[in-house]
């Protein structure tokens, strides 16, 4: 069924940006803003908190852009270690590329890259030079001895003195980065040591959107963000230098917390005066909770999320991409909610269309992969691997004929064209598995669309995919993951390979 919404967007809008605007007002010089999560197409928040808008922070920033620089921060060791960004399937470098592509097209520049803790390694000394070459400005920031406990060498010229200045033209420069630990707060610090070494003030802040401060500590939505870190152990917590100044309770996570003392004291250090912040909950930005309409909603939400990556962290460990503790944190937390795998509606279809695949090819060798899908309407779409397609493909092509109104028994995929691709990957390629993944089965069904008004109509159902839920029995392929990630579907999967072979293309 269509998500209930229970967030509004425009109201979030409006209240993070009075506030942003009231700190570099308030700031005496410049306002530094770290922005946390994801800067561009926030998924995450768009599953938690059903009405947020992916790109609701792009959208402030348009707002405030004659106001606003932009700075990205990426960490050389996540550069070194080719580190993915789950949710686009690619490294940090190149989504690097991908967020400053994707600001420009929302009018938006960046002024320049500061790739952090540089330790010349090669490979990072490469993606440097590409940026340089690109015409992009690039800074290189090393690591600091004793950072981040020994103030003395931190707050010098020897710390952040050390690191060379950024010229920035705005009242507010945002420092964003591909994910956490990229080291966006030290490039703040340094910036505002340089600028107190200047005898210009300014100040430090943090945009923040999860945990969120003013909902319970174990509220679902705040439980999803820990099961959405659960790969870099953070965990909520009640901020008790909040509690302490204020006798509010607020919550915000182990590393805001257990840094706040020295964050303070290094503020003091370079500022020279004492800190106008009490707790680190005060150095965020943060009235997400202010626009949640309807709890109950964001609660059910949160839940299905929490189940979803449960999914994916067990993927990621048969992958070897993530560690056994993230599997287990969040095994604890969906006890901690009384959900289990089969809460997600589409698991259970999707492994009757394994079985129903086995039973129908009874005698043939193979792995037998099952699929289903939730339409917007709550109707449930079963697909399942054969010599032809993938389940993926079979899922994806069952679910627009059911939109289209096209009979099952209507082929949509012109034959002449499957055998053409078929043959091309068997006897040109030399691919083993001639069977179509969903990208090739996506380009299959476009140029059926040219002879073919079934086809044509059902191409035009695919916008209908979008934000729908889907599960898969087996770890899709690299072309089934491209294909159901471009239509914007919710997919998760269970931890099996869909081949025997190690190398899958």
């Amino acid at each position: 069924m269509p998500q209930k919404k229970g967030f509004d967007s425009e109201k979030y809008l409006q209240e993070q940006s009075r506030h942003i605007l009231s700190r570099a007002e308030n700031s005496g010089g410049k306002l530094y803003l770290e922005f946390g999560g994801k800067l561009v197409f926030d998924y995450h928040a768009a599953r938690v908190l059903p009405g947020f808008d992916p790109n609701a922070k792009i959208r402030l920033l348009q707002n405030l852009k004659d106001k606003t620089d932009i700075v990205l921060c990426v960490y050389s060791g996540d550069i070194e270690q080719k580190k993915i960004r789950a949710d686009f399937g690619i490294t940090y470098d190149v989504d690097t590329l991908r967020l400053i592509d994707d600001l420009r097209k929302w009018g938006l520049n960046v002024l320049a890259v500061v790739i952090t803790r540089f330790n010349h390694q090669p490979v990072v000394q490469q993606f440097r030079n590409r940026l340089k070459r690109r015409g992009i400005q690039t800074y290189t920031h090393h690591e600091i001895p004793g950072y981040p406990t020994n103030i003395d060498i931190i707050a010098s010229d020897k710390g952040f003195g050390s690191a060379p200045y950024i010229e920035t033209n705005r009242p507010i420069v945002v420092v964003a980065a591909p994910g956490p630990g990229s080291g966006k707060m030290a490039t703040c610090l340094s910036q505002l040591y340089h600028d107190y070494k200047k005898g210009f003030q300014s100040t430090y802040a943090k945009f923040e959107t999860f945990p969120i401060w003013n909902l319970p500590l174990k509220h679902p939505v705040n439980l999803a963000y820990e099961a959405a870190t659960a790969d870099i152990s953070d965990f909520n917590m009640i901020d008790s230098f909040h509690l302490e100044a204020y006798g509010e309770e607020a919550v915000n996570y182990n590393r805001d917390v257990e840094a706040f003392p020295v964050l303070k004291r290094i503020l003091e250090h370079i500022t020279g005066k004492d800190s106008v912040y009490q707790s680190p909950t005060d150095m965020g930005v943060n009235r997400s909770g202010f626009a949640i309409t309807d709890d109950s909603a964001v609660r059910d939400a949160a839940v299905q999320e929490i189940i979803r990556r449960s999914f994916r962290y067990q993927c990621e460990y048969a992958m070897g991409f993530t560690k056994k503790d993230a599997v287990t944190r969040v095994k604890l937390l969906m006890e901690e909610v009384n959900v289990s795998p089969m809460d997600r509606k589409v698991v259970k279809p999707a492994f009757e269309a394994a079985e129903d695949a086995k039973n129908e090819n009874k005698g043939r060798d193979g792995i037998y992969c099952g699929a289903a899908i939730e339409l917007n309407d709550g109707t449930i779409i079963k697909g399942q691997n054969s010599p032809l397609m993938h389940a993926s493909s079979s899922l994806i092509l069952n679910a627009v004929k059911k939109l289209a109104g096209i009979p099952d028994q209507m082929h949509l995929l012109n034959s002449n064209i499957m055998d053409s691709i078929s043959d091309l990957k068997e006897k040109i390629l030399n691919r083993r598995n001639p069977s179509l993944d969903l990208g090739e089965t996506l380009i299959a069904l476009s140029v059926s669309s040219t002879v073919n008004p079934a086809a044509a109509h059902a191409v035009e159902q695919l916008g209908q995919l979008h934000d729908t839920e889907m599960h898969i029995t087996h770890i899709p392929t690299p072309g089934d993951e491209a294909g159901l990630k471009r239509l914007g579907i919710n997919v998760t999967s269970e931890p099996h390979f869909a081949s025997k072979d190690l190398f899958i293309t």
